[in-house]
């Protein structure tokens, strides 16, 4: 009996799509795990005033480095693995992204959005680094436009980093959601969205008077999982229960390649949870529920954890051994086509070449289209084209790409 093959491209309108076709030989069944996808780091973002990032520059420049220069061997391993090229804050900041809507209608399949939690608002609505600005005699006029909306509302707000980088094309995490939900309404046969949502908790202290991020407790993220099973719907989500089923652990289902079909994906979202593998914060997501019983978002992880099925491994230089094998193994794997910029600026695509044969499902770019700071032609786009590919290490025979 003939089987379906995916078939991954454009109808002829323009808009992303899945079609399924016949094929003339025995095929499996492509699962969402067994595609790769483009997206984007901190696609909220809308850029920081160039003055501030010289400030932050001239009180962090040589102290950062003077830092990394001191750790402990292993610990400086680590660190250069996720931050392989030394740079400033200034350059490591230098992208900047429109609407979520505007990606999403150019084909990104990832976003990245980062929350804080703000339980009884106003927290973050007045940043440091304005003020600092203002003290330098910058006018609010001068300065690059801070739309304020939201916050002063209790609840998770969405910005980088506290004081410093917090223009934000949505400021309150449910805006953003609804703002996901209203675009997949209107394109309802898109490929499955995955979603990074970042808790932040790490301080910057460099402005006088600046704003402690507050930490991430069990509230804080069990507000994060109402949002979105409120605002995207239960309807529309791929969550670890479904990915788990009947297995013993959702570590069990993921190596039993558990994860649900292309075809019934369609129109949904997964969301990935990323805490900076703070050991409380994933203590707050994880505890009480060991496999992410009823939790809206799959959590990083590492290999052996029961509830093991996301993997941050961003630097497909350093693993591009492990990445295929963890791929094949069944996990969904994130990794990045350049880090802080570094590519960008020297013009070298090696690294993202690298990241899309190691078959991540997910590759993140700061740079989707061209036009950049350094003024080079560097640009990241998905091999082939389109809003999704079959997967280059583990897609089943028969799946193939079409425009």
């Amino acid at each position: 009996m003939k089987k379906l093959a995916v078939t991954l491209g454009l109808i002829a309108t323009g808009t992303a799509a899945i079609a399924i076709a016949r094929e003339p030989r025995r095929t499996e069944e492509v699962r969402i795990n067994q595609i790769q996808v483009i997206g984007t780091h901190n696609s909220y973002s809308q850029g920081v005033d160039p003055r501030l990032l010289a400030m932050v520059d001239a009180k962090l420049g040589a102290k950062l480095a003077a830092f990394t220069k001191a750790m402990p061997e292993k610990m400086k391993a680590d660190w250069q693995e996720y931050h392989p090229n030394f740079t400033s804050m200034s350059e490591g900041l230098s992208y900047r992204y429109t609407t979520l809507t505007d990606q999403l209608d150019a084909g990104i399949r990832s976003l990245e959005i980062d929350i804080n939690n703000d339980p009884m608002g106003g927290r973050y609505a007045h940043p440091a680094g304005f003020a600092a600005l203002r003290a330098t005699g910058v006018s609010d006029s001068q300065m690059l436009p801070y739309d304020a909306t939201d916050m002063e509302k209790p609840g998770l707000k969405v910005f980088h980093i506290a004081d410093l980088d917090v223009r934000s094309s949505c400021n309150l995490f449910t805006r953003c959601l609804k703002q996901l939900r209203a675009w997949s309404d209107a394109h309802p046969d898109h490929a499955p969205i995955f979603i990074l949502v970042e808790a932040k908790s790490d301080a910057v202290p460099v402005f006088p008077n600046g704003t402690p991020p507050l930490a991430f407790d069990r509230a804080a993220f069990d507000e994060m999982d109402q949002s979105i099973f409120r605002e995207i719907g239960r309807d529309k989500l791929v969550t670890p229960d479904q990915v788990r089923g009947t297995y013993a652990t959702l570590e069990a289902g993921v190596l039993a390649h558990n994860w649900p079909t292309l075809a019934t994906s369609r129109g949904k979202f997964v969301f990935l949870l990323l805490t900076a593998m703070d050991p409380q914060a994933l203590a707050a997501y994880h505890e009480g529920h060991e496999n992410l019983e009823g939790r809206a978002a799959f959590l990083r992880a590492t290999p052996g954890q029961s509830y093991a099925a996301f993997l941050l491994l961003d630097n497909a230089n350093v693993r591009a051994r492990e990445i295929p094998e963890r791929v094949r193994q069944g996990y969904l794997v994130r990794a990045r086509a350049d880090i802080e910029t570094y590519e960008a600026k020297v013009n070298d695509p090696v690294r993202a070449k690298r990241a899309f044969a190691s078959g991540a499902q997910i590759v993140s770019t700061d740079f989707y289209k061209p036009g950049n700071a350094y003024g080079t032609t560097y640009v990241v786009r998905l091999p082939g084209g389109g809003e999704a590919r079959c997967n280059p290490v583990n897609a089943p025979k028969g799946c193939r790409l079409t425009r």
